[in-house]
């Protein structure tokens, strides 16, 4: 065999089914063994951010590996920022590169670097193939750490030679590997007792605990308890509308303690707590708050922060157990306090929706339409079965208080925080969920960086809707500002620098047909609805670009 056959038929018995890309001349080996091996399927991107980026929306949508192939060091290179944010979601992708022949590595051929130094920052394991009887232990290892937990991206640097070589080292058998441990019953028990003795518990829920929704709801009910996400997250792992769900967590400490002012006991699971954007010194627990931290792997525990009780677990065994020994050991007391909380969190989520309707009737007949309209709009026109790509950014909070998400996957968000995820990253879940209607929301200027994907969407037949919040500038930058102006004691009330997309306006019309997609300008509150239903009928890829209200 040679090292291509080899490479391939590895991918196949691993179960991967996509190869995301963009083509160059040292793949030549691979795209011209995609003829040989046609159940492996190549979705083509113009941008390698965008190949980068649909795949790891794939992997993270489908539960399965994603295989990337870029080229060289100028297309790792523009991948990087999309590795960044598939590092962050832990996605399990294993990214490759062709190489040049290694005859010539010491001649400094056209396009060489160090692609294994490149990608090493940003991966869990990056290496390259230096010989064919390599190809078959290194693809091996290489799928295997992607999916170790936690998962994460692994790079492969393939030479062209390399490919060519002949070799008798067959490709390793998949197996099965269950790797998910069980909890210490001590460190059950323990975190029981803490939880138990608690007068206003509280939970946070990383990404990681979207496999443990059911242990985790039943848990938060038992405790009449609080759950909280974090500010950027990949999944909604509770349901939104569900009477304990509160909202993101804030991007600094004292935000973060101000929202669980109160919370005496901390129920951490499956992230890593917290990130943030501002520094504010102190703790983000409230004083005096004991925390329980769950994690799938020793590695993020108690990391950033001290706890009283820590355990390494898959959250849903975790969850179950905790589930089981508060349903024990819970006093009469106990059920009564929780039921009260209960109760308290469900006329407090009542209020929340009420205010948030009030906002919008308030808005209502605004132009250009304003957020909370829009969000109310998008809610009443989605298939009960939508998936949301969100990357709203400044109306993520409305489209939060306002879209109801009943399942883990029905919201998918843009972990790692660098901009210009959604419009790939609803390929990559149109691909994983070809029966469900997928809506990508994006704002103009994120939209931007990834504006080739719409080309990938017509070229490949993906019925995604892209709505674009077109408010003609970086609004999150200038909320930014004005906080940076706050904390440093800068000059308020000032201008906002190269933060507005005028001069010309974007057309995202115009860039939309013009890479196939069927497209339209929503201008008028009361043309969004029409245009939204529309748009999901049509069943093929289709452009809404929305004015909407900029900062006031």
């Amino acid at each position: 065999m040679r090292g291509r056959q080899v490479f391939m038929e590895s991918l196949i018995g691993h179960g991967v089914e996509y190869i995301f890309g963009n083509p160059g001349t040292t793949e030549s080996p691979i795209l011209d063994a995609l003829l040989d091996y046609p159940q492996l399927k190549y979705i083509v991107a113009l941008h390698e951010g965008v190949a980068l980026g649909a795949a790891s929306y794939y992997a993270q949508a489908s539960g399965k590996i994603a295989l990337v192939n870029v080229h060289v060091a100028p297309g790792l290179g523009n991948a990087l920022g999309m590795l960044y944010n598939a590092f962050k979601a832990r996605s399990p992708v294993v990214v490759t590169a062709g190489q040049q022949d290694t005859r010539l590595r010491l001649r400094g051929p056209v396009l060489g670097h160090d692609l294994v130094a490149m990608a090493a920052p940003l991966t869990k394991w990056s290496v390259q193939v230096e010989r064919a009887d390599e190809f078959a232990p290194i693809m091996h290892r290489a799928l295997k750490i992607a999916t170790d937990p936690p998962a994460g991206p692994v790079f492969v640097a393939l030479p062209i030679d390399v490919l060519e070589q002949e070799t008798d080292v067959a490709p390793f058998p998949a197996g099965r590997l269950y790797r998910a441990p069980e909890p210490e019953p001590a460190a059950i028990q323990a975190a029981a007792e803490l939880l138990l003795s608690s007068r206003q518990p509280a939970i946070v829920v990383g990404d990681e605990a979207a496999s443990a929704a059911t242990e985790l709801t039943a848990l938060a009910e038992r405790l009449g308890a609080a759950v909280w996400c974090e500010g950027i997250r990949t999944h909604q792992v509770i349901a939104s509308a569900h009477p304990n769900f509160r909202l993101g967590l804030p991007f600094d400490t004292v935000g973060i303690r101000k929202a669980l002012e109160g919370v005496d006991a901390v129920l951490l699971v499956g992230g890593p707590f917290f990130e943030e954007v501002w520094y504010a010194p102190g703790s983000p627990l409230p004083p005096g708050a004991r925390a329980i931290h769950v994690e799938a792997s020793p590695e993020r525990l108690a990391h950033n922060h001290p706890v009283s009780v820590g355990l390494v677990s898959h959250p849903r065994a975790a969850l179950a157990a905790l589930l089981t020994v508060v349903g024990r050991d819970g006093a009469p007391a106990f059920r009564e306090a929780a039921a009260r909380r209960n109760a308290a969190l469900r006329a407090l989520k009542a209020q929340d929706a009420e205010a948030q309707r009030a906002r919008a009737a308030k808005r209502w007949d605004r132009a250009p339409i304003s957020v909370p309209r829009a969000m109310a709009e998008i809610e009443s026109a989605l298939p009960a079965d939508a998936i949301v790509v969100d990357e709203s950014i400044t109306a993520s909070l409305d489209l939060a208080r306002t879209v109801t998400f009943e399942r883990v996957g029905d919201y998918v968000g843009a972990r790692g925080g660098g901009i210009g995820q959604a419009l790939p990253g609803a390929l990559g879940v149109k691909l994983a969920h070809p029966e469900r209607p997928v809506l990508a929301l994006s704002g103009d200027g994120s939209a931007m960086y990834s504006i080739q994907a719409l080309w990938t969407a017509a070229h490949h037949d993906l019925a995604v809707v892209f709505l674009i919040l077109n408010n003609r500038e970086y609004r999150i930058l200038k909320h930014n500002m004005d906080t940076y102006r706050q904390r440093f004691g800068a000059k308020p009330e000032r201008g906002y620098p190269h933060m507005d997309l005028v001069s010309p306006d974007l057309g995202f019309v115009d860039l939309a047909r013009g890479m196939g997609v069927e497209a339209a300008r929503i201008d008028r509150p009361d043309d969004l609805r029409p245009a939204l239903d529309k748009a999901v009928a049509a069943r093929r890829p289709f452009l809404l670009d929305v004015a909407i209200e900029g900062r006031a």
